[in-house]
């Protein structure tokens, strides 16, 4: 410490003092103020970065809520055709089988009707057997005149052996 002060000379610090002084006003003047400034600017950068990384994700939050709402109302549209799909198909069934009891009721009653017509038909043809039938017994009784009972009983029993209603 001694040659440190022994070799201290008092012109030397002035001049190292005001060329310190210098440089540090020059540097506040010309380099200070850009420095600061590109701080700032960077600063307010990450503030705004900051800013819209914050509405991009409340307007994501936003599109999240409208599409958690769309697919809610999508579902609810696709229950609601579901429904109305089962309803239009439950009545189609239903009315087809409406149809085909009117169907059936209809064949049924054709069908009875058929066969009265057929048992009528029958009846008329067996009246009208008999009939001839009579007509014959009558004429064969007629054209022989037959004196006893008994020969007229013998020859309706064979005419009628003969004759076979089937």
């Amino acid at each position: 410490m001694e040659t440190l002060l022994n070799d201290f000379s008092p012109g030397l610090f002035v001049v190292s003092l005001i060329l310190l002084l210098a440089l540090i006003a020059l540097m506040v003047k010309f380099a200070w103020k850009p420095i600061l400034n590109s701080l700032e600017e960077r600063e307010s950068g990450i503030k705004d970065a900051l800013a819209s990384a914050e509405n991009a994700r409340s307007e994501m939050q936003n599109l999240q809520a409208d599409n958690a709402k769309l697919v809610k109302e999508a579902r609810a549209e696709r229950e609601a055709m579901m429904k109305e799909a089962r309803d239009i198909a439950d009545n189609i069934v239903a009315e087809a089988k409406e149809e085909a009891k009117e169907v059936t009721t209809k064949l049924i009653e054709n069908a009875q009707d058929a066969i009265i017509q057929e048992k009528q038909a029958a009846l008329a043809e067996i009246k009208k057997n008999v009939a001839e039938l009579s007509i014959g017994i009558a004429e064969s009784v007629i054209k022989k005149e037959l004196s006893n009972k008994k020969e007229q009983l013998e020859l309706v029993e064979g005419i009628l052996k003969d004759v076979t209603l089937n």
